[in-house]
């Protein structure tokens, strides 16, 4: 199934709230900052992670924003400039 590039970012009241976001997030993406994550999804999995961040939020305090990036597959890659603190990327590690 094709996968869309994601920029998922949040703005939580709470922070067990906020705990319990980065934490879902972090099974699904990479994180750019604090409340940023790069998600590539298929929609199977967009649906998945929407319906576990919904379960999560207080509706009316919270926001969670996907900004779609394009295909995957398409021939653009990420390009990520930073003003300020240099962007390092992170490598995810899975641990068994």
């Amino acid at each position: 199934m094709r996968r869309t590039r994601f920029l998922v970012c949040y703005d939580i009241s709470h922070p067990k709230r906020l705990y319990r976001v980065a934490k879902t997030l972090e099974g699904y993406g990479s994180r750019l900052q604090f409340s940023v994550f790069e998600c590539p999804l298929d929609k199977l999995r967009l649906a998945e992670v929407k319906a576990r961040l919904s379960d999560i939020l207080h509706h009316e305090e919270d926001q969670v924003l996907f900004v779609s990036l394009g295909s995957e597959a398409s021939d653009t890659s990420l390009i990520i400039e930073a003003l300020g603190v240099p962007y390092v990327g992170r490598t995810r590690i899975t641990i068994i």
